[in-house]
């Protein structure tokens, strides 16, 4: 979801030389000491206050500009940012990433979420009706975002937005993007829809009860309960609406489902797995994927285009995933993020279990995976990002790599499967 502009910024006159070299002596200063607040950064301050003329242009008051920024300090503990003498770790390991299927989509608390979801759907029916008729929208899918994001608004966001917003757009690695989000940050204050107590967000600039970053907010925020404010930390119709309309934004389509989980053929092609096959899904059933549970699907179900989803290989559940699954991965791009939001959903209305179980009782490490990645692009099978995550891109090349040297093709990342592929 979260993109890096190449657009550079620099203002005409700044003194670019100078800046750069305080910021250098500054974090340094700080890689030796391993204190992030030993004393003030004057290459910091000046970095920020560089950004007035953007703030201006955004119709940012001057005096929010300067309340909001005095005083304002880098927080040197952030995860992912580039500091001289930090080993560069990167991001933290995301659960949808590490975590087998099994332990990220868990039953308890699916169950939990489900039940309390069952009751919010009570307390906020009015609303859940209302946003469903303007967007076309489910109030379970929203609701389940909501869950899964901040456990219905239980979950405190730990950071203060706007410090976290400016040091990723000071030292973190994507600084374009977080020098924009930093500005649209502080516009949200101004205009008055959050004050800075309120704006909280995670390590990555993440706000709300239902998760935007400060530009997304910008594109979908929803005024939903009509008192002037876009308001996603106190006002739940405006959290949930803003969620609809940000699917929306990205080509929800009333009326279809997330998913079906079907039963594959025995003579399944995993390498199939990727959103670049797709197929009416009666075309599917025809090639032996049946609907779990006897379900019959219609004739404009069948009309239409899905694609196969099989996060385990051949192993565990197998989905038919439409448009609508592929827009709420643009929420959160991770097949199990999706899986859990369209499973709490549905568990609001059905109390059923997916039919099929999960089987993986671990996942390779990310290094593990980045290796595979690795072979598999040096053999012209692999075209994408080397990230260590065993996607769809990375399990379908995995069982073309299988295919080609005789053994078992079941498109899932294994310790011993990465060793023949060393050995040879």
């Amino acid at each position: 979801m979260l993109t890096e502009s190449p657009t550079d910024r620099s203002k005409p006159g700044m003194n670019i030389r100078r800046i750069k070299l305080g910021l250098c002596a500054a974090l340094a200063a700080v890689a030796m000491t391993g204190t992030a607040h030993a004393a003030p950064d004057p290459a910091f301050t000046q970095f920020i206050q560089s950004l007035w003329p953007e703030a201006q242009k955004a119709g940012i008051s001057r005096a929010t500009f300067e309340r909001e920024t005095r005083g304002l300090e880098p927080d040197y503990k952030l995860p992912d940012l580039i500091l001289p003498g930090r080993p560069e770790t990167g991001a933290p390991s995301q659960p949808e990433f590490v975590q087998v299927p099994a332990d990220y989509i868990k039953e308890s608390s699916i169950a939990r979420l489900a039940s309390e979801g069952q009751t919010l759907m009570q307390k906020y029916r009015t609303t859940l009706d209302a946003i469903e008729k303007r967007f076309g929208v489910p109030g379970t899918i929203i609701l389940a975002i909501w869950g899964r994001e901040t456990d219905y608004g239980r979950y405190a966001l730990p950071y203060d937005a706007i410090r976290v917003l400016a040091t990723q757009a000071y030292v973190g690695r994507r600084k374009d993007q977080y020098r924009d989000e930093f500005i649209a940050g502080l516009k949200l204050i101004d205009d008055g829809d959050v004050t800075r107590k309120d704006f909280t967000s995670s390590w990555g600039g993440a706000t709300g009860l239902t998760q935007f970053l400060p530009s997304e907010l910008a594109k979908h925020g929803v005024d939903f309960d009509s008192n002037g404010h876009v308001d996603i930390w106190k006002s739940v119709p405006d959290a949930l609406a803003s969620a609809a309309q940000q699917l929306v934004n990205k080509g929800w389509q009333p009326g279809l489902r997330w998913a079906y989980e079907v039963k594959a053929p025995a003579n399944v092609d995993c390498t199939q797995g990727v959103p670049e096959v797709t197929r009416p899904i009666g075309e599917w059933l025809r090639a032996g994927f049946v609907p779990v549970r006897g379900l019959k699907l219609s004739a404009d179900e069948q009309k239409q285009s899905a694609s196969l989803l099989q996060p385990e290989g051949i192993y565990g559940p197998s989905f038919l995933t439409t448009k609508n699954y592929f827009v709420i991965k643009e929420y959160n791009f991770s097949d199990l993020y999706v899986l859990f939001v369209g499973y709490l959903s549905d568990k609001m209305t059905n109390p059923q279990s997916f039919e099929t179980p999960w089987s993986a009782e671990t996942q390779m490490k990310s290094k593990d995976v980045v290796a595979m990645q690795k072979k598999l692009t040096s053999l012209g099978l692999y075209s994408s990002k080397l990230d260590g995550k065993a996607g769809m891109q990375t399990r379908s090349a995995l069982g073309a790599y299988q295919k080609s040297a005789g053994i078992k093709v079941d498109c899932w990342p294994s310790k011993s499967v990465l060793k023949a592929m060393n050995a040879k």
